[in-house]
């Protein structure tokens, strides 16, 4: 037995323009059919296909984004869930911007430490000239 699928995303406007209007910046009609097989698609093949769909109906890529991240970071999402996208695309999130900020000031103070014993190790060597 086979599968087979597929899902549309279909879009009609007209427009009749009235008084004043310069038609010329306006197109009197448009249909948009979006068509793609849908028995393989994952998750990700899906959000891209309305992607498309999305900027054929005039939406910003910016609106875009925040539409699909407002499906993550939302009061109805729980933090466990919010926090495995974020460990998968690698985010931070505000709650832990001040234990980010510590861990950068320990590390920062640790490779200034170890410079330091570089360049005392450095100068040690000089000093003795190849005398053994």
């Amino acid at each position: 037995m086979t599968y087979d699928a597929t899902v549309q995303f279909k879009f009609d406007s007209t427009f009749t323009p009235s008084y004043g209007w310069d038609t010329d910046d306006y197109i009197p009609e448009e249909h948009y059919l979006i068509t793609a097989p849908a028995a393989d698609l994952n998750a990700k093949q899906y959000f891209k296909l309305f992607e498309k769909f999305m900027l054929c109906v005039g939406m910003s890529p910016c609106s875009i984004r925040s539409g699909a991240m407002s499906l993550v970071f939302n009061d109805y999402t729980g933090e466990e869930e919010q926090r495995k996208v974020c460990k998968e695309y690698e985010l931070t999130m505000d709650e832990d911007l001040d234990n980010k900020f510590k861990e950068w000031v320990n590390r920062d103070e640790e490779v200034k430490r170890l410079q330091e014993e570089i360049e005392t190790a450095r100068k040690f060597a000089d000093s003795a000239n190849g005398v053994a």
